[in-house]
């Protein structure tokens, strides 16, 4: 689901203007983006929590030339960590149902001219 679906749908949904839901939904967005990027931890009840946490420095290698090392240093990354209710929802989900939700959001490309 894109963004404007989901505006679309809450739009639907609730009888605000898509506009209004498109700024609503921008600027909540905005703001955990910002609270993330100082390190700050965000809930959202019964959704998820998404906190900062620091990779550890480590050794990596290069597949083309697995002989030499390539040092990756310590950085820090957003984990997000789903709420109760969304995990048990997820587990609940079936390969049939998710090879179908998939094949729904599979957006096919409008038919251009053909070439010869």
């Amino acid at each position: 689901m894109t963004k404007r679906d989901l505006v679309i749908r809450i739009s639907n949904e609730t009888g605000l203007i898509q506009q209004q839901v498109l700024e609503v939904v921008q600027k909540t967005l905005d703001y955990i983006s910002q609270s993330v990027s100082k390190g700050e931890t965000v809930e959202l009840r019964n959704f998820g929590v998404f906190e900062v946490k620091v990779r550890k420095a480590r050794i990596g290698r290069n597949p083309n030339r697995p002989e030499t090392d390539v040092p990756i240093p310590q950085r820090a990354v957003v984990k997000f960590k789903p709420g109760k209710e969304m995990r048990e929802s997820v587990l609940d989900l079936t390969p049939k149902a998710m090879a179908a939700a998939n094949a729904a959001a599979v957006v096919k490309a409008p038919a251009g001219p053909k070439k010869p």
